[in-house]
């Protein structure tokens, strides 16, 4: 269970500091699915109220604008030391306290996760979608993992979409930096038969299972 928040636990001076004129503006672009006969959509966001370098955001201010829009579960994709290095040591509990059903699954900036983190997000992002939650998923941009892992959900959901058309996708809706680096172009490239064998190799597992019972 999360700890209760203090306020002296997040460093809210600069918050303070800088009037809503000078914020960096905090975004949420909704992914429709319709493209995969999903009636829901994904939200992609950068890190709300991140304070590095000129990024100035207000972490309260933020987290009200997912609440305005609806938002019930939040997948987080940056790493505990992220968190503190942006200033925001304390997102998941305030996530909590707001009443988001958070999903904390961290791999690090400019990687591609392992193909098991990777298929356990899909999962429960797919959980989500099926019982009609408001879901959005960020990263420290909402560009590189958070790219990476929509690009995966709808090759996953769809068999007509090409990796490369899925990539497209994200990158009109997120700009032309979405999908950031090598390694996570070429897992985008090869998810599709790397998943394929994920799934032979689990059934052949739980085959073998229950053949030793």
């Amino acid at each position: 269970m999360a700890s209760a928040f203090r306020g002296s636990d997040f460093d809210s001076s600069s918050d303070e500091d800088v009037i809503d004129e000078q914020l960096t503006p905090f975004h949420i672009s909704w992914l429709p699915l319709s493209i995969i006969e999903c009636s829901q959509c994904l939200g992609i966001c950068a890190l709300p109220g991140c304070k590095y370098k000129e990024v100035r955001r207000n972490l309260f201010k933020d987290v009200d604008e997912l609440h305005h829009q609806g938002v019930q579960d939040v997948f987080v994709l940056c790493t505990v030391g992220e968190l503190v290095h942006y200033r925001v040591p304390c997102l998941l509990d305030v996530y909590q306290q707001r009443g988001f059903t958070v999903h904390h699954k961290p791999f690090c900036d400019g990687e591609a996760p392992e193909l098991q983190l990777c298929c356990e997000i899909l999962d429960e992002l797919q959980e989500c979608l099926e019982r009609k939650r408001i879901t959005v998923i960020h990263c420290y941009g909402g560009l590189g993992r958070s790219a990476l892992i929509a690009a995966c959900l709808l090759l996953q959901l769809s068999l007509l979409l090409t990796a490369n058309q899925a990539i497209e996708i994200l990158r009109e809706l997120r700009g032309g930096g979405a999908v950031q680096t090598v390694k996570q172009y070429n897992f985008i490239q090869e998810f599709r038969s790397k998943y394929a064998d994920y799934l032979e190799s689990k059934e052949a597992a739980a085959e073998e299972r229950s053949v030793s019972r």
